[in-house]
């Protein structure tokens, strides 16, 4: 891996021919993923599990429910997060400090002590990861500051090939979740952050300054308003709870429908908030008007991709036939097989990316994600006909499914993280990551209300009319592909556009 640098790169000690910080932030993120998704392979299967099995017994929608809002609050609060680490922390001490909190939730998870325990290690995550998803991310766009785009992307496509190293938590979390105890899979999660912590530590002198002081630190002036405000909202928000609470009516499931409104009105409110912001200069918004499509396009995807962890987890578990060669594999394995698709396909599309230069951009990437996705849903209505009557079916056909999804997630994934940072405002940086995070979480949020729909409609008509309708979208996109590259100033060569490699 040490390797002679092309034109752009650092000389010296390289990770596969990219700056050696980009390795420190890779496994990072490795172990974070572990964490987050081992966790999140086992949690509805542990939430709709009867107590004689040490689960918490919930109905199978408000299940879903519950799992779509917790996804959607750990991507919700990438926004404040990006926010703290440009004007407080940096986003190299908010990367910190956010695993840490992350290590004490899952810490939280592991206690075998009831819904409370579950409930503070949940919020705990969400709060730490809010700090950490955004601006390590972040940090991986201003190691390349300068650079062509075609060498973002691709060093993108290697970090998120970390990502879904580290998604093959499952394996061992599964399996001590399922077939030990969910409490010890919980804990295996907790040791992966610890980990991470580690490697960040000792591999942070190869970060060359990158996030080290706030992009635009806090005046004194603005420190006490900002922590009057502050404290002026969680205590309403506790007044709130408070009066909630004594009507009897703070459940699960209103919580899920009031924080899902939220993960819906808040990146509308923030888009209009930076278009009328005199810090975002007249080009940064015609991109910005691009972006909002593009956003709208992610939102979609993760709704259907993410019920991977709530509606297909659990098909898998009650209709597809584990059994090989008489053992019975952990439904939670299933979740591995997107994550050892991307480990098979992340090197190519980074070299495609590459090769493909400016004559394939960022929109016809996110029509054809769209498109690939939906048709996965189509696959899954197909396959849930062939379990009617109780049938167990074939694991290949959550292969095809998984397949599809893959293909779609390399187009938008990477190449989202990477024209977030490009189409950025410059006073805006790291909380442009964050709002990039609000798509997953706008998705996953409503993914978890329309799962409740399942049961009523039935997997085949389930499943065909999410697909039909995310096809349809990804065609629609394709027919304004022109337009957008327009906006984003992608018909244009690389010199007439300074800001296009703004990270």
């Amino acid at each position: 891996m040490a390797t002679p640098t092309s034109a752009g790169a650092t000389s010296g000690r390289t990770f596969f021919g990219h700056p050696w910080g980009l390795a420190t932030l890779f496994f990072t993120e490795l172990w974070e993923r572990f964490s987050f998704y081992g966790l999140r392979a086992i949690l509805v299967l542990f939430l709709i599990a009867p107590p004689a099995d040490s689960g918490l017994g919930m109905a199978e929608g408000t299940a879903k429910a519950l799992l779509g809002v917790y996804m959607a609050m750990v991507y919700f609060v990438a926004l404040p997060g990006g926010w703290v680490a440009d004007r407080i922390l940096g986003a190299r001490r908010a990367v910190l400090v956010g695993g840490i909190v992350i290590m004490c939730g899952h810490l939280s998870m592991a206690v075998p002590g009831g819904a409370g325990f579950v409930y503070l290690g949940l919020m705990l995550i969400i709060l730490g990861t809010g700090l950490l998803k955004p601006n390590i991310s972040t940090m991986v766009g201003k190691l390349y500051d300068g650079e062509p785009d075609a060498r973002r992307d691709s060093a993108f496509s290697i970090f998120y090939m970390g990502i879904n190293i580290g998604s093959l938590a499952p394996f061992l979390v599964g399996y001590l979740g399922q077939d030990v105890n969910w409490h010890v899979g919980f804990g295996a999660a907790a040791v992966g952050m610890a980990l991470g912590l580690a490697q960040y530590v000792i591999g942070g002198r190869h970060l060359r300054g990158v996030g080290d002081r706030p992009g635009n630190p806090l005046t004194p002036a603005e420190r006490t308003r900002v922590f009057r405000t502050v404290g002026l909202v969680l205590a309403l928000v506790a007044a709130v709870l408070a009066a909630f609470a004594a009507m009897g009516r703070l459940t699960v499931d209103g919580v899920t429908v009031a924080l899902t409104a939220l993960a819906i009105v808040v990146p509308v409110a923030y888009f209009a908030f930076m278009f009328r912001s005199p810090e975002v200069s007249g080009e940064e918004r015609v991109k910005l008007r691009a972006y909002v499509w593009l956003f709208v396009a992610a939102a979609l995807f993760w709704m259907i991709f993410d019920q991977a962890a709530g509606p297909l987890n659990i098909f898998a578990q009650q209709k597809v036939d584990l059994t090989i060669l008489g053992w019975d594999m952990p439904s939670s394995w299933t979740q591995n097989i997107n994550p050892i698709l991307i480990i098979c396909f992340s090197a190519v599309f980074a070299w495609l990316w590459v090769r493909l230069g400016d004559r394939v951009g960022t929109p016809h990437k996110f029509a054809f994600a769209l498109v690939m996705c939906g048709l996965s849903f189509v696959v899954m209505s197909i396959a849930s006909n062939a379990a009617a009557g109780g049938v167990r079916i074939s694991l290949l056909w959550l292969i095809a499914v998984y397949l599809l999804q893959t293909l779609g997630e390399l187009c938008l994934s990477p190449v989202g993280l990477s024209v977030t940072t490009r189409l950025a405002p410059q006073a805006f940086a790291s909380q442009m990551m964050g709002v990039w995070f609000l798509a997953t979480a706008a998705g996953d949020a409503v993914g978890g209300q329309v799962a409740r729909f399942q049961g009523a409609l039935g997997d085949v008509a389930y499943f065909l009319l999410l697909g039909a309708l995310t096809v349809a979208a990804g065609v629609v996109m394709f027919l304004f592909v022109r337009a957008l590259r327009r906006l984003m100033g992608e018909d244009r060569a690389p010199a007439a556009d300074p800001a296009g490699t703004r990270a």
